[in-house]
């Protein structure tokens, strides 16, 4: 059995420090760094769905709409995983630990901005994009932050899927549909977030273990984490290449140079592990960041510079 949320009774001591504005810890509760990355696959999608520029309004609607969501299972994850966020020395400065927001108004806030985020989708894209979003918010909430999160080593696989609906919502905004190039970028994002994950929770083993969460670092091996990290990590570039057939040569060149560039610091982290050498797994942290957001950045260049489709 996990760690089991606080009792009202036995909250933690307040942080000491510089606290923030009411209005930046608000917006700190909703986690501006992971939306930023959540955006950027959102827009490139929209290119690809549209096979050009779309329209400049509905990127603006589908980026509020979507950053709102986002927001929102991201404030209510705050509100969620306040016990786990006291002990981990990673997540100690967050609003609600610091009592920088009171634990109602925290809640509140969450499941305001998703209900304004599923009218904004719905009024300025479609119902369909308004549904996946608001779909993808409570399988983060219920599904993994309530139940996965403390229960099983594989919670960042399951969960992660909630973190690739963007691009599901991207795509239906523009076309209305989902179609089978989205369920690819899905794929991509969904086997690129275990290496990503995996390899910062190496990092921050030692947090997780005392917050009693059961990340793969903490219940395996070095070893068992490392050759996971290098499966997914090839399984994630097999997967970019599925977008051939829909893309030309500008795409196809990034995600083959990019692809390698992601494999080899991987396959070096695995070495290094199986060595027994010192490991600094936050280099394909911080890799797997630059990788995925240029992958897409490249899937918005193809899609506007508008070349001939390989397939």
């Amino acid at each position: 059995m996990t760690a089991a949320p606080e009792s009202a009774t036995s909250q933690p001591a307040p942080t000491t420090g510089r606290r923030r504005g009411v209005v930046a810890a608000y917006l700190a509760l909703t986690k501006p760094r992971v939306i930023e990355l959540l955006l950027v696959t959102t827009i490139p999608a929209m290119f690809l769905a549209q096979r050009g520029v779309p329209s400049l309004w509905l990127v603006i609607v589908t980026l509020v709409g979507g950053a709102m969501s986002a927001g929102s299972a991201n404030a209510l994850n705050c509100v969620a995983d306040s016990d786990i966020d006291a002990v981990m020395n990673r997540t100690k400065k967050r609003p609600l630990v610091r009592y920088e927001v009171p634990r109602r108004n925290a809640l509140v806030f969450g499941i305001v901005l998703g209900v304004v985020s599923f009218a904004v989708l719905w009024l300025g894209a479609n119902l369909l994009a308004a549904i996946l979003a608001t779909a993808a918010l409570l399988f983060y909430v219920f599904v993994y932050t309530l139940v996965l999160k403390r229960r099983t080593s594989q919670n960042i696989v399951w969960g992660g899927a909630a973190g690739c609906m963007p691009v599901v919502v991207g795509w239906a905004a523009v076309t209305g549909k989902v179609e089978w190039p989205a369920l690819v970028m899905f794929g991509v994002v969904f086997l690129w977030t275990p290496p990503h994950f995996w390899s910062l929770a190496m990092k921050y083993k030692d947090d997780y273990a005392r917050a009693g969460v059961p990340m793969l670092p903490v219940v395996a091996t070095a070893r068992q984490v490392s050759a996971r990290i290098l499966a997914y990590s090839w399984a994630t570039v097999g997967c970019t290449l599925l977008l051939v057939p829909v893309t030309s040569w500008v795409y196809v060149a990034f995600a083959v140079l990019g692809g390698a560039a992601f494999l080899i610091v991987a396959q070096r982290l695995h070495a290094a592990v199986r060595n027994g050498q010192a490991v600094n797994p936050m280099k394909l942290f911080h890799l797997s960041n630059s990788y995925l957001a240029l992958l897409f950045v490249a899937i918005a260049v193809d899609a506007a510079v508008g070349l001939p489709v390989l397939g």
